[in-house]
């Protein structure tokens, strides 16, 4: 569980320091179908269900503008990690690298657990977006004083690893909400 807390942290410091952006303003799509606390989603086919105590959404008003980090894991050591810059509320948010001024990020990382020797576990880590290209989005359907409910898809690369390419479909997530 403390390597698990250590690289959701990594995650969400990376994203917040390597990365700036805007939004789009659309409507924010149909708010997908997650159970309440839970961030669900297809990867690369094979379902995907966050562990309620360790998935939500973040408003953070610290530094410049607010900014959105959804953090959602599940009990098998696979993340996914979502920040949106200069977020205002519900509206569709691009994962592009058309402009490095404005790039919103997501990730999904697997940990494969290594019990009889923790120091000998991996992490592999798929960034988007990983060129200039549009790579996916995240829409934010409502965000109330408690929760924050939306859909994503989205490719991403293992640029550390063998460059291969996942592809995240159906995601949606209905996850409480902390303000910082």
């Amino acid at each position: 569980m403390r390597n698990l807390k250590q690289l959701v942290l990594l995650l969400t410091i990376i994203s917040i320091v390597t990365f700036s952006s805007c939004s789009s303003s659309d409507d924010g799509g149909d708010g997908g179908n997650a159970p309440s606390g839970l961030l669900v989603a297809k990867v690369d086919g094979k379902s995907f269900k966050s562990f309620e105590l360790s998935s939500s959404a973040t408003v953070s008003t610290a530094g410049l503008g607010k900014n959105l980090i959804i953090i959602a894991t599940n009990s098998d050591g696979n993340a996914f990690s979502m920040t949106v810059f200069g977020y205002i509320g519900a509206g569709t948010y691009e994962f592009t690298g058309a402009n490095v001024a404005i790039t919103n990020v997501a990730s999904y990382s697997e940990t494969k657990v290594n019990l009889s020797n923790p120091q000998a576990s991996t992490t592999e880590l798929w960034q988007a977006p990983y060129d200039n290209t549009l790579i996916g989005s995240v829409s934010i359907n409502e965000e109330t004083d408690t929760k924050v409910i939306g859909t994503f898809s989205f490719k991403a690369k293992n640029v550390g690893g063998d460059h291969s390419i996942k592809t995240i479909t159906e995601g949606s997530f209905n996850l409480k909400k902390q303000t910082t």
